[in-house]
């Protein structure tokens, strides 16, 4: 394959990439999105492909083959696998492997550098050095994530002391190794440096609580996007700073989205600010639950006429929306109207909501986003929130003490009547009691999201 068709394939690739994000933006083109961007890549692997077996010496090929059979036979062993409650955690693994690949390129671009002198040489080190350093901070970053995110280890936050100025001197170091490393092109500072970096992404998501893990995945998610914008540059490969480029500014733009609608700073959030995981039920007693049963709750249901559900990560753990899809169809049967209400860090992924309820063909036109629904709840009969918990939280508009203070919640203590899904008592993800189980107008459901579900159809 020549160079000029190999480039017009890029072009192609890339301005499928760009449909593919404007067919994901919107429920209704998503399937079509995700196909654009399985075409583009798979246009972008052939012409790369092609292109290097035709200009490479050896084994290349062979090697090529090998590596893809042996990647292939893991991600399709894992898509089999993994469960939608998985898929948080598996993203952040991705991500620690396009960081991975990032400090690898970085380090064989520097070994086998070009013979470029003076401006190009500099700019040269620039690229690999700022390819290595943004890797080696998303692969630990992405590590400590998947670790918090599947539950080997704890989600409250790192709380060193001086922990902004370790940060903040880990930057500064690495600014002053960055222009050793230009001057001197030697061993010593890219190495110390992509010491600092790993050491740095751990700290970085270490210091982040558990309230905050879905901002983190976007923001790994940008940060894997700059690593394979920094291999591009580093390769002269046009197409990897495109996808790079593409991939890191969304992933940026999608991590303001949620700060905003956290009501954080995303500055705050990757230095660690906000996540200080303490319940605030040690030292309040909010009295005792109600609790109920699912023929008293179809009973209620019966004599409603608008209903709300509020889905969170209990849903997706117990595996309930295709139950939740069977009782929406039967209440709307009754002539009953029923909603969904979607905050947008429901579950630990951006858009995990969403994507079950797709899944278990609940209707677009019913799934609504937070602010499409707050002003509603008020004249809502019952709310049924199923396994959701710090984004019901009252405590983020009433206690200015509150970790989750100031954040953007569904105000689902408005309605008539809730009900909530919940195994137990639990605190949230967050750590946070939540003062709404103990309100007049709530009554608790406890055991599995969908054996309570199955039961009020049922009952119905």
């Amino acid at each position: 394959m020549s160079e000029a068709l190999v480039q017009a394939s890029y072009i192609i690739a890339a301005l499928l990439f760009i449909f593919s994000l404007a067919g994901l933006s919107r429920h209704e083109t998503s399937r079509a999105g995700n196909t654009f961007g399985v075409v583009g890549m798979a246009l972008a692997l052939v012409a790369t492909i092609a292109y290097a077996v035709r200009f490479s010496h050896g084994p290349g090929f062979a090697l090529i083959v090998a590596a893809m059979l042996v990647g292939g036979s893991i991600g399709v062993n894992r898509a089999i696998k993994v469960e939608m409650t998985g898929m948080p955690q598996l993203v952040a693994m991705l991500h620690s492997f396009v960081g991975l690949a990032a400090v690898l390129v970085g380090y064989n671009a520097w070994l086998e550098s070009p013979a470029l002198t003076g401006a190009d040489a500099r700019i040269h080190s620039v690229e690999v050095f700022l390819g290595v350093f943004i890797g080696a901070v998303t692969l630990t970053g992405s590590i400590i994530a998947y670790l918090k995110l599947s539950g080997r280890i704890p989600s409250k936050p790192l709380m060193l002391p001086g922990r902004h100025w370790m940060n903040l001197a880990a930057l500064v170091v690495s600014a002053g190794l960055l222009g050793w490393f230009v001057a001197s092109d030697g061993a010593a500072p890219i190495v110390l440096m992509t010491v600092i970096a790993l050491v740095f992404g751990w700290h970085l998501v270490a210091s982040i609580g558990g309230g905050d893990m879905p901002v983190v995945v976007s923001m790994l998610n940008s940060y894997s996007g700059w690593a394979a914008a920094a291999a591009g540059f580093t390769l002269g490969n046009d197409l990897l700073i495109v996808t790079g480029a593409l991939v890191g500014s969304s992933g940026a733009y999608l991590s303001y989205v949620m700060c905003t609608a956290m009501n954080r700073s995303f500055v705050s959030v990757i230095a660690g600010g906000f996540g200080q995981e303490i319940s605030l039920s040690a030292g309040e007693d909010y009295g005792d639950p109600r609790e109920t049963n699912a023929a008293d709750v179809a009973d209620l249901l019966r004599e409603a006429s608008s209903v709300v559900i509020t889905p969170g990560y209990g849903m997706a753990v117990a595996q309930a929306q295709y139950p939740v899809a069977d009782l929406t169809s039967r209440l709307r049967e009754r002539g009953i109207t029923v909603r969904f209400g979607i905050h947008p860090v429901a579950g630990r992924l951006p858009g995990h909501m969403n994507v079950l309820l797709a899944e278990a063909k609940v209707p677009y036109d019913i799934v609504l986003e937070m602010d499409e629904i707050n002003d509603d709840l008020p004249t809502t009969d019952v709310v049924l929130v199923i396994g959701a918990n710090d984004t019901v939280n009252p405590s983020a508009e009433d206690d200015p003490g509150s970790p989750i203070a100031g954040m953007p919640v569904l105000e689902v203590w408005k309605a008539k009547d809730v009900i909530v899904f919940k195994r137990s008592m639990a605190a949230g993800y967050a750590g946070v009691q939540n003062p709404l189980f103990f309100k007049d107008n709530t009554q608790m459901l406890f055991g599995d999201a969908k054996d309570r579900v199955l039961d009020i159809v049922k009952a119905l």
